[in-house]
């Protein structure tokens, strides 16, 4: 066993139980970058532990009824057989796979990390009306198929995108989705999509039985934890630091100089400055607003 990947399997699996992101887009770099992992043995074995992850999460949202099951069917038909896919692609192209992967990694996560940056901006934005779990939201189904193929194709050949970009996707097409809800559903919808990917790289990938152990050991306990406050309440805390490793991540997996990183470290520690501090600000406000109507009450009522 591997305790210090435990310990960081602890940390990324209480993200992936808050946020219902960063599991493959934390994870699999961390195993590259930090345990000097081969980018292929990350991807899989990622994979493979977060069959046991992912239904411990949505299995805690589904029991508080954050769900949407409709957005859950339409997002597997799309992304099961895209993901058995991608595995498949990866584990075949012919040539340098470990340098092709650490630079379809770097680009994914930059992508993943601009896609919670908008996810945030959109969430700041959202209006809160249809945080009922009882809504009931019709389903754009080619969109939503279109989603889970896409991402599909991209988890099942990098590990990453199941919840950091799919979820990104849902808010985009569903924005009367409360934050429980987006997180409780996109848990669930990548049960099936994991579970594929995680196939293909166990037929075709390079998994490691100690390693997978290792991440299973503090990654259970982590989202556990994680889903539980998620459910109960909203994710805003843990994004600036989210965004900020996903960019270091994927700018040091492209080969980013130091100068870059110190750059890039610094924009996304302003970006989530400014956004924590206008929703600190907004819920100043509104509870202002709250204590100015109930004044405005108490003569009426007295």
């Amino acid at each position: 066993m591997q305790f210090d990947v435990s310990a960081a399997g602890f940390l990324v699996g209480i993200v992936v139980g808050l946020t219902g992101m960063g599991g493959g887009a934390l994870m699999t770099p961390i195993l590259v970058i930090g345990f000097g992992v081969q980018p292929l043995a990350a991807v899989s074995s990622d994979l493979v532990a977060a069959i046991v992850m992912k239904p411990i999460g949505g299995g805690i949202h589904w029991r508080r009824g954050t769900v949407h099951a409709g957005l859950v069917r339409w997002l597997a038909a799309g992304s099961i057989p895209s993901a058995f896919l991608g595995a498949f692609v990866i584990s075949h192209i012919d040539g340098d796979i470990d340098t092709l992967l650490e630079t379809i990694l770097g680009a994914v996560l930059l992508v993943a990390a601009i896609s919670m940056a908008a996810r945030w901006w959109l969430g700041d934005h959202r209006r809160d009306a249809s945080d009922s779990e009882a809504t009931e939201i019709p389903v754009r189904r080619l969109a939503t198929l279109a989603v889970g193929i896409v991402g599909g194709l991209v988890v099942g050949m990098t590990s990453v995108g199941s919840g950091s970009l799919m979820i990104v996707a849902l808010m985009v097409l569903y924005p009367r989705l409360s934050t429980r809800r987006l997180v409780g559903t996109d848990l669930v919808q990548a049960i099936p999509l994991v579970g594929a990917a995680a196939l293909g790289h166990l037929i075709w990938g390079d998994m490691s039985a100690s390693l997978t152990g290792s991440l299973l050991l503090g990654s259970v306990p982590g989202v556990i934890l994680g889903a539980h406050i998620s459910s109960r309440g909203k994710d805003f805390v843990i994004r600036p630091v989210l965004i900020a490793v996903l960019v270091l991540s994927g700018a040091k997996l492209l080969g980013a100089s130091d100068e870059i990183l110190a750059a890039l470290l610094g924009l996304a520690l302003a970006f989530g400055a400014i956004s924590l501090y206008r929703h600190l600000r907004r819920s100043k406000r509104a509870a202002r607003t709250s204590v100015e109507q109930q004044r405005t009450l108490e003569p009426a009522d007295a």
